[in-house]
C-alpha cells in the first residue's frame, strides 16, 4: 500500500490509498475513545479506508426541550473496518482509535459472514444495544409481574429462561422470558 504525504500548514496528514489487493482483506474491529466513534468512522472515509459503524435510533428527551431522535452506535466504543493487514499502521493512526481487537498485538478477523448479516440484517430489521448475557450467568428480571427477582440465565433453544430459586424450601422454578426484561446482576446501577 503507498501513502502520500500532503502538506497542510507545515502538518503532513497521510492519505491512505484504497486497497487494490482486496482478496487478503478481513473485517476487524477497532476499539475507540468513548463517543467518538462516528468521527472514527468519517476519518476512515476520509482515508478510504472501508468501515461499518452499525447506528440504531433513539428517542432522547431533554428536560425544558422537545424530543430528537439520536442515531447512536450499536456497539458503543466500536467500528469495523475492512483491511488486509499491511494496512493496520493506518488504522490505528486515525485521531480516536485506541487499538484493534485481538489477542496482544496481533488483531483477530472477524468472520465475513456475521458482518455482512449485520450489514444487511440493519436494513431490514429493528435492532438495539443489549447487554452481553452468558448462559449460566446470574441476572435480574427488570419488568413485569417479577420484577426484581435473580435467578440464573438458561438458554433454551431461541429463547431465554431464568431459573428462579427460593433457599428458603430448597426449590427452583424455570420460567421464560424476554432477553429485554433481563439483566445481569454484576452491572446494577445504583
Amino acid at each position: 500500500m503507498s501513502q502520500l504525504g500532503v502538506q497542510l500548514s507545515g502538518n503532513a496528514l497521510p492519505l491512505v490509498l484504497p486497497n487494490v489487493a482486496g482478496e487478503d482483506a478481513r473485517w476487524y474491529a477497532v476499539y475507540t475513545n468513548s463517543r467518538h466513534e462516528k468521527c472514527v468512522a468519517k476519518h476512515f472515509d476520509q482515508r478510504h479506508i472501508e468501515s461499518f459503524l452499525p447506528l440504531y435510533q433513539k428517542l432522547h428527551h431533554w428536560t425544558k426541550h422537545n424530543n430528537v431522535r439520536l442515531d447512536l452506535p450499536l456497539f458503543p466504543n466500536y467500528v469495523f473496518v475492512h483491511i488486509a493487514p499491511p494496512q493496520r499502521t493506518s488504522v490505528l493512526a486515525v485521531q480516536g482509535v485506541l487499538g484493534m481487537v485481538g489477542r496482544g498485538h496481533i488483531a483477530s478477523a472477524l468472520p465475513d459472514a456475521e458482518i455482512e448479516s449485520l450489514r444487511t440484517g440493519l436494513q431490514l430489521r429493528k435492532f438495539e444495544p443489549h447487554p452481553y448475557l452468558v448462559a449460566g450467568e446470574r441476572v435480574r428480571i427488570k419488568a413485569g409481574a417479577m420484577e426484581g427477582m435473580e435467578g440464573i440465565l438458561l438458554r433454551k433453544k431461541n429463547g431465554l429462561r431464568v431459573v428462579l430459586t427460593l433457599d428458603l424450601i430448597e426449590r427452583s422454578v424455570a420460567v421464560e422470558v424476554d432477553a429485554q426484561n433481563v439483566e445481569p446482576v454484576s452491572r446494577r446501577r445504583v
